[in-house]
């Protein structure tokens, strides 16, 4: 650092915090260490009694926090997010929209792996809504080496490592199965749980149908509803090994590619998830989905709404972090669930 005189200053980089004391009103750092002085801080900072100050001297190939800052924050940025301003050298981004928040982990993590940057963001497959926090992004000291910003940006490339993805499904049709619904004997309590769970992503219910027992009805329903061209069919109930739950063999005959019957969360071993030939996703929901706070169907739902295809391998990979704790008090997202 250099010592220059305070109407010298203008365009350099302030080395520590400066305190403003106005009696009775206020005591703070009016400007903060990193600052960069600008020509409205002169008389400012010559009324708190500074005639001189401690300055950064900046040297070629060296880059300030605040423009480091931003840097990082132009290969983390995608569509649908909006930064916050610099402030302590640090910038956010925020959601702009509902939808399905990715990350580019390997890029991420490759960037991290860098001295002196750093590049924070939410759980990756997770959903958000319009003003979330998605990122923050600085680096470590005051000032950085260019080449560092430099290796970083050439492990980014020039895909954003960020994106939210706004939600595409519009509409549902569900499908009730099972003798005791279909004939009176019980309410039908799993269809309002489903309708409120898809409301949150934006998608409605405009097609629903209650069933007896067999794979032949259950398949009859799903024909229907693929004719209505419903953006998403929905099975609930049959879903476990007892003789009569026949749904999981009903949706495979109905010409659906499955991509899992059976996953590694609980709750919600016995989920189903297939696609027909025209990319519409069919799910077979197990009974958990009616009472659990959260359920393998939380997980996948997002995915499914913003039009994300999923794989076996991603539904594989949701065993890591797939069990709930059941607490007492359902706190989902904000829980170790799915993460």
């Amino acid at each position: 650092m250099k010592l220059i005189p305070t109407r010298e200053a203008v365009g350099h980089v302030l080395c520590h915090d400066m305190t403003q004391i106005i009696k009775g009103s206020y005591k703070d750092a009016r400007f903060r260490k990193g600052h960069v002085v600008t020509e409205e801080d002169i008389p400012v900072l010559l009324s708190m009694g500074k005639e001189n100050l401690y300055v950064w001297e900046m040297v070629p190939g060296m880059v300030h926090e605040n423009d480091a800052a931003e840097r990082l924050r132009a290969i983390c940025q995608g569509d649908h997010m909006t930064p916050s301003a610099v402030k302590e050298g640090k910038i956010e981004l925020k959601a702009d929209c509902d939808g399905l928040f990715l990350v580019d982990v390997e890029r991420l993590d490759r960037i991290n792996l860098l001295d002196d940057i750093m590049i924070a963001t939410r759980n990756s497959g997770t959903a958000v809504q319009a003003g979330d926090k998605l990122c923050g992004t600085r680096v470590i000291p005051l000032v950085i080496e260019e080449e560092k910003l430099l290796a970083a940006e050439q492990i980014a490339g020039d895909r954003p490592l960020l994106q939210v993805l706004p939600y595409r499904l519009k509409t549902a049709g569900i499908i009730t199965t099972g003798s005791e619904v279909f004939k009176g004997l019980i309410q039908d309590t799993f269809t309002p749980v489903i309708v409120e769970k898809l409301q949150t992503y934006g998608i409605t219910m405009t097609e629903h149908l209650t069933v007896d027992d067999g794979m032949d009805h259950v398949m009859e329903a799903i024909a229907e509803m693929r004719q209505k061209k419903v953006d998403l069919i929905l099975c609930t109930g049959g879903m476990s090994v007892d003789p009569d739950d026949n749904t999981p063999v009903a949706i495979k005959g109905s010409g659906a590619r499955i991509v899992t019957y059976g996953a590694p969360v609980l709750p919600g071993a016995m989920f189903l998830l297939g696609y027909y030939d025209d990319g519409t996703p069919v799910m077979g929901l197990p009974g958990c989905v009616m009472y659990a706070g959260a359920t393998v169907f939380d997980l996948v739902l997002p995915r499914v709404a913003a039009g994300v295809p999923v794989s076996k391998a991603e539904i594989a990979r949701m065993g890591n972090g797939g069990l709930c704790l059941g607490c007492p008090s359902c706190h989902y997202p904000l829980c170790s669930f799915g993460k």
